[in-house]
């Protein structure tokens, strides 16, 4: 009589995407990327996307609906299997299971959650509040923890760590919503003091914005203003940064058995046909890298110790690519890292790893297995 066994379940993955900051449809562009790379023999999955207005909604599981298509970026509105009602999570670490709740309707289980995959870019995502939110449910997810994600997020914290670790960073100030809320003029002297000293143009940014969106290159006092409304129209607190004159570089970090390791270094060239490495010129006009970067070996080898130093200086896990400038003076300046970046077919942290050995779908596996391993709480 043969003994009747069942088979073990597969791990559940549930891509989380979208969600509230101006970062809204990139999110979208790169978990459609990542839901292609996924290997369905090995993993179920449940697509979860967060509407612009907070909703977690049931999605269509149609990453050829999530690319940017004539200009035009996808949404998770559109992707929604239902305009109303929502995905809920349970908070009790005891139960994984997800809920999909409707209006009229019995609320119907969708199945537990072994590890979540969060594909959100800037606030309400990659800044920690959605990692605070797994950790309180007790699920595994890809990527940072709360701190890390919350000072990858903040640009001026992010600073501030890499400075006392002994990191090298650039020039900049920072103006705080109460400053320019309550004394602009106060504020504007400050920045024109600080190009005084460190030189005109600056760039004015979202202290916690991501996909190069909100930023100005600002060439002198006139358009001190406009830049930092647009900043601000992102984020009540902005970041100044001096002009760094040399080339861009990035290097991307991957947690391994053995430890954080470094990719081959991609250049990013300069763009003939806009201001700096913009929002259009990453996604919409699709400037591309070079990869490897041509800089060098012994240049190669030191992005490579640099940026592993910032992910264990910022506690980071699973993954990090971080973006340097290499000055005429041939030295390294870390502009940033980000904790969750870009996975679109264009985007240079999977392009890295693909030129140093790991493709696509072996680095989205790598990740989800990382997750699957770690434990959430204090670790």
């Amino acid at each position: 009589m043969s003994e009747n066994t069942q088979s073990p379940r597969k791990p559940r993955v549930a891509v989380v995407f979208g969600g509230r900051s101006s970062e809204h449809a990139i999110s979208v562009v790169t978990a459609g990327a990542v839901l292609s790379a996924i290997d369905r023999d090995k993993y179920d999955v449940l697509p979860i996307g967060i509407t612009t207005d907070g909703r977690w909604a049931l999605t269509a599981d149609a990453p050829e609906r999530m690319a940017i298509a004539d200009r035009a970026l996808p949404n998770v509105a559109d992707l929604a299997e239902s305009a109303e009602g929502g995905v809920v999570l349970s908070v009790d670490p005891a139960n994984r299971e997800v809920v999909l709740t409707e209006p009229g309707n019995v609320p119907r289980a969708l199945g537990e959650v072994d590890v979540v995959f969060p594909m959100l870019h800037g606030p309400y995502g990659e800044d920690g509040t959605l990692q605070g939110l797994l950790e309180l449910s007790g699920v595994p997810y890809v990527g940072a923890g709360v701190l890390a994600s919350a000072v990858g997020q903040d640009k001026e914290y992010m600073k501030r760590v890499f400075v006392s670790f002994g990191l090298p960073v650039g020039p900049y100030e920072v103006i705080r919503p109460r400053e320019w809320d309550q004394n602009p003029a106060a504020a504007r002297k400050k920045i024109v003091e600080f190009a005084a000293e460190h030189g005109w143009p600056l760039f004015v940014k979202p202290a916690r914005g991501g996909s190069s969106m909100g930023i100005t290159k600002v060439d002198d006092l006139s358009g001190l203003d406009e830049a930092i409304e647009e900043a601000r129209r992102h984020d009540p607190k902005i970041l100044v940064e001096s002009l760094l004159r040399g080339r861009e570089i990035e290097c991307g970090v991957l947690e391994f058995e053995d430890g954080p390791r470094a990719s081959v270094p991609a250049e990013i060239p300069p763009v003939t046909d806009h201001d700096f490495y913009d929002f259009e010129a990453k996604y919409i006009d699709s400037a591309s890298g070079i990869v490897p970067a041509p800089i060098g070996d012994e240049a190669t080898a030191e992005i490579q110790r640099l940026a592993v130093a910032a992910y264990e200086a910022v506690s980071c896990e699973g993954l990090v690519r971080a973006d340097f400038f290499l000055t005429e003076d041939g030295d390294f300046v870390i502009n940033e890292i980000n904790t969750m970046p870009g996975f679109t077919p264009i985007s240079m942290y999977p392009r890295m790893w693909q030129e140093s050995g790991v493709s696509y779908p072996e680095l989205v596996d790598r990740l989800i297995q990382a997750a699957l391993t770690r434990s959430t709480g204090l670790r």
